[in-house]
């Protein structure tokens, strides 16, 4: 087994692991795996954290205002936890 399909099977299994804890009702864990997700994918397609970091910039700077009381338009999703920093 490669490193890579090794990768893969893991990340196969943390969303597994992502979405069963999400059923349970146990979001705030569900969102932790969330995060290890986004690690195992970053290291399966060879994306650094500079690159994540561009990405998040470029999002954040779209040139729309943002204000509290907007709304997301995916309907109730929340808004990410978390924010990469340097």
């Amino acid at each position: 087994m490669t490193s890579e399909e090794r990768l893969a099977s893991i990340l196969e299994m943390l969303e597994e692991c992502r979405v069963g804890l999400a059923a349970a009702g146990h979001r705030d864990s569900a969102d932790l795996v969330s995060m290890a997700i986004l690690d195992v994918r970053m290291r399966l397609h060879r994306i650094g954290h500079a690159e994540l970091r561009a990405l998040c910039d470029e999002m954040l700077d779209d040139g729309s205002p943002q204000t509290s009381d907007t709304k997301p338009a995916s309907g109730g999703k929340r808004p990410p936890l978390l924010r990469v920093v340097k």
